[in-house]
């Protein structure tokens, strides 16, 4: 993890916040990771990435080197915190958002609220609002008893954001539409053994996939084939060159 930037520390509205800052040159890209990951999920990116542009990656409340959220996480507000840093920061618009899984609804309504702050938006096996709820009803018999016991043995935070997901997706719901931006889906072509997925499972995900690269006129899909939920991690070049590809149509945009 040598290449990743240095870690920095800032507090918005009484909330402690880790970020890292690297490289130059717009739209800036802005790395928003999935639920409980920490900003360096990302190292495997670097530095490739901050070759392309200037990079911005951090901790959501409760997650790596930021504090425990003071206030419940809902996306609207982890959108308000998301701006406030990336301006305390200086790192100007319009951004290029890379969202993974759960960051995925906070990338979707940063778009809405802020269509003329989005370049373009990556969603890297990202969560539809759709997906809330949807993925505990298609659980397995062992998914669903794993999941028991980790509520058993790990207490949930009030305020964390999966304890706030279906509030998260009201927001999304009640927001303006997506704008008409680059937009891609690069989803996993690996799928979950049978006991962690069903069938019926899998065809939701599926379905909620293809939503989000619907979401734009601009939009479209790929598939990392030889990665399930973690394409950063296992087909680091595809990630990288999905964002160039992004970055060139948002260039050729303005």
């Amino acid at each position: 993890m040598k290449h990743l930037p240095a870690r920095q520390h800032a507090v918005i509205d009484g909330q402690q916040l880790a970020y890292g800052v690297a490289g130059h040159g717009g739209p800036a890209i802005v790395l928003i990771n999935g639920a409980g990951g920490p900003m360096e999920g990302w190292f495997r990116l670097f530095p490739d990435v901050a070759q392309l542009a200037q990079v911005f990656m951090y901790d959501r409340p409760g997650v790596g080197a930021s504090g425990k959220p003071v206030a419940p996480q809902t996306a609207e507000l982890g959108v308000r915190q998301l701006r406030a840093l990336l301006n305390q920061a200086g790192v100007p618009g319009p951004y290029l958002l890379v969202a993974h899984s759960f960051g995925g609804l906070y990338a979707n309504l940063f778009a809405r609220l802020h269509p003329q702050d989005a370049a373009g938006v990556l969603f890297i096996e990202a969560a539809a609002p759709e997906d809330v709820g949807a993925m505990k009803a298609h659980a397995g018999p062992v998914t669903r008893m794993l999941n028991g016991l980790l509520n058993v043995f790990v207490k949930q935070d009030a305020n964390g954001e999966v304890a706030n997901e279906t509030q998260s997706v009201g927001q999304i719901h009640a927001a303006p539409p997506f704008p008409v931006i680059p937009l891609t889906v690069l989803s996993g072509a690996k799928t979950p053994p049978g006991w962690a997925a069903s069938p019926a499972a899998l065809a939701a995900r599926e379905r909620s996939q293809q939503g989000l690269a619907a979401l734009s006129p601009l939009g479209r899909r790929i598939k990392a084939q030889g990665s399930g939920h973690f394409p950063q991690m296992s087909e680091p070049k595809a990630v990288v060159d999905a964002i160039a590809a992004l970055l060139e149509s948002a260039r050729q945009r303005v």
